[in-house]
């Protein structure tokens, strides 16, 4: 299952990246060819990067008893080693013995955040290990 970044998210460096190429673009075809003016372009190209990666990975992937927070680098937590699932200020705070992953709920997608509670509930872990 892959929990999903909201598209308002994706769009924004979309755009940005392509912003910023043109910029970079018209800034090194008009004006002198300085060192700065090729920072436009690599802003451009870090921006679409940015939304490829995150558009491919997504936010959360669950697979094969493991979640993982996909980022340049990933972190993982095995689901049967958590302890506690603490919510707080609307993030879920996944506790094992010697880590922990914070899941940002204000990133995902409306839909997926459903499917992730869901998922979560389903854990089925005791009541003095869920803390709201």
């Amino acid at each position: 299952m892959k929990v999903r970044y909201k598209k308002k998210r994706l769009n924004y460096y979309l755009i940005f990246g392509i912003l910023w190429l043109i910029l970079g673009a018209a800034s090194v075809t008009f004006e002198s060819g300085t060192v700065f003016n090729y920072g436009y372009l690599l802003m451009g190209f870090l921006y679409l990067g940015t939304y490829f990666f995150e558009n491919n990975k997504q936010y959360l992937t669950i697979e094969n008893g493991v979640i993982s927070k996909n980022q340049l680098i990933p972190k993982k937590i095995n689901l049967n080693e958590i302890k506690q699932i603490k919510k707080f200020a609307g993030d879920y705070i996944l506790k094992a013995d010697s880590t922990e992953l914070r899941i940002n709920t204000e990133l995902i997608d409306q839909n997926s955040l459903l499917e992730l509670n869901v998922f979560l509930d389903s854990l089925n872990l005791n009541s003095n290990k869920m803390v709201s």
